[in-house]
């Protein structure tokens, strides 16, 4: 690969992760107020009905849109009107079906009025949605990470706006449904301002078996990754209470703020860099040892940090009048949800090392292997989780992700069979630097989370301790990486 092709490759992915992490920032920042103004219950059916609207959408297009983003070849316009065609005929069947079966559905879980027609504007911005498929396709393969980027910073302003403002004036569900409706319609609007592309009905039928042969293999995983996580949420309802799945939709949502923050840009970032450069093994190598790195220093002590500053937290958020009872609420109703809080933080922690790694193998047509771990994580769940939720109730949802998370050790052994990386150079300088945070901070928890202002030095105090000692023990290592993305945003900034 020329010199001046990889430098483009990586500047363009590095600043994608930094631009897409805005989406995910605000994206946190809404849950946030919404968890502070709305009841368990409400944040439980929310969770409920989004599952139920993403887990229709893993059916849209047999995973043609992967399928495009790997491909090594130039992507053609036969691929692209196959790609479409097939994906509307799809949509649409479901679309139809979906809102046909809407109010059984709702009635089966026992959702309200309001519930149900949130799930049907679900179902619409998932329309929508399927829309952007194309633009989003190309402007990835063209690693126009950044303009991207705005098309969802533009999508997720709109949502965030819209549903603070609603929960702010006292609105209930029906917030969510407006909210999601015009996050759709401007995200669709803004992306095909950003990327043009004429859509047309056509299928080629060498082009579909082409794109159907990596596709099919990459949409089962990903449908197997739906059943084992948004399909057990539908589904929770049937063995806990709502008050109880909101419960775990907090735990989890904040347990994984790290990943959300930070892997999820990655991933999707890393990618198509993986799939371009899939032909040049040492070049494939230095991009997953710097993500692997990279991962790490953020999720390991944001993870821990949170373990000591969440709990001191919920006392010191404001109470406020519940918009769906008009009853007073305080930040503490989440207090029940800290132990599977805990719980999901050690299978969060976990994922930051396994996902790169199966994103990897994803990017370089490695599907049918990473399909097998799909196979045995989603049967793990569906089986052990009923079990233990007979005995420890809504916490086995995050116990049995924890001892889920022990085979990351299976997917090193694997990967390592198809790719070369030093994981242990690339957790061990955060792992080790989290841990003297995390020693500091549990010895002063007592003396510095008395207050609001106590906890801001807390947490100032973690930060100090975590850099300090990566400086002091691993300076090397972690100056000449900081040095090395300096470098990259600087040439993008010029």
């Amino acid at each position: 690969m020329k010199e001046k092709q990889a430098q483009e490759i990586k500047r363009r992915s590095v600043t994608g992760v930094f631009v897409t992490g805005v989406v995910q920032s605000l994206s946190l920042f809404a849950g946030f107020i919404l968890s502070i103004f709305v009841s368990t219950e409400l944040f439980g059916v929310f969770g409920v009905v989004s599952a139920t609207a993403v887990f229709l959408s893993y059916f849209s297009d047999i995973g043609l849109a992967a399928a495009l983003i790997q491909k090594k070849e130039k992507v053609t316009s036969e691929d692209l009107w196959t790609t479409f065609t097939i994906q509307q005929i799809l949509v649409v069947v479901l679309v139809i079906l979906a809102l046909s079966l809407s109010y059984a559905i709702g009635s089966l879980r026992g959702f309200s009025s309001e519930s149900i027609w949130l799930f049907r504007s679900l179902v619409i911005t998932f329309f929508l949605s399927s829309l952007k498929t194309i633009p989003s396709i190309l402007l990835e393969r063209e690693l126009r990470f950044k303009d991207l980027a705005i098309a969802q910073v533009v999508e997720v302003l709109i949502f965030n706006v819209v549903i603070i403002y609603l929960a702010l004036t006292g609105w209930g569900i029906a917030m969510f449904s407006i909210a999601v409706l015009a996050r759709g319609i401007v995200g669709l609007l803004s992306i095909y301002m950003i990327r043009p592309w004429m859509p047309r009905f056509h299928i080629d039928r060498q082009s579909a078996r082409h794109l159907i042969s990596f596709g099919i293999p990459f949409q089962l995983n990903s449908l197997l990754a739906l059943i084992k996580d948004q399909l057990f949420i539908i589904v929770l309802p049937l063995l806990l209470p709502i008050s109880e799945v909101g419960f775990i939709n907090w735990a989890k949502k904040w347990a994984e703020a790290p990943l959300r923050l930070v892997m999820d840009n990655v991933v999707r970032v890393t990618f198509p860099t993986y799939a371009r450069l899939q032909n040049y093994p040492d070049k494939l190598t230095k991009g997953l040892n710097k993500t692997t790195f990279f991962l790490m220093l953020a999720i390991i002590p944001m993870s821990v940090g949170m373990v000591f500053v969440l709990e001191p937290l919920l006392k010191f958020i404001p109470c406020f009048i519940d918009t769906s009872s008009q009853a007073v609420t305080c930040y503490e109703k989440w207090q029940p949800a800290l132990a599977s809080f805990y719980l999901f933080v050690i299978a969060s922690s976990v994922a930051g090392i396994s996902t790169p790694l199966i994103n990897a193998l994803n990017a370089t047509g490695k599907i049918k292997i990473t399909l097998y771990f799909m196979i045995f994580w989603t049967i793990f769940t569906w089986t052990v989780t009923p079990i233990l939720i007979h005995y420890i109730g809504f916490n086995a949802v995050s116990a049995t992700s924890a001892v889920m998370s022990l085979a990351v050790i299976a997917v090193i052994l694997v990967a390592k069979r198809y790719m070369q990386f030093n994981l242990s150079d690339q957790t061990i300088p955060p792992l080790v630097a989290s841990l003297i945070m995390g020693v500091m901070l549990f010895l002063t928890r007592t003396i510095l989370t008395s207050s609001l202002i106590h906890l801001g030095l807390y947490v100032l105090l973690g930060v100090i301790v975590y850099f300090g000692s990566l400086l002091v023990l691993f300076r090397k290592q972690f100056i000449g990486e900081v040095s090395y993305i300096i470098t990259i945003v600087r040439q993008t900034a010029s």
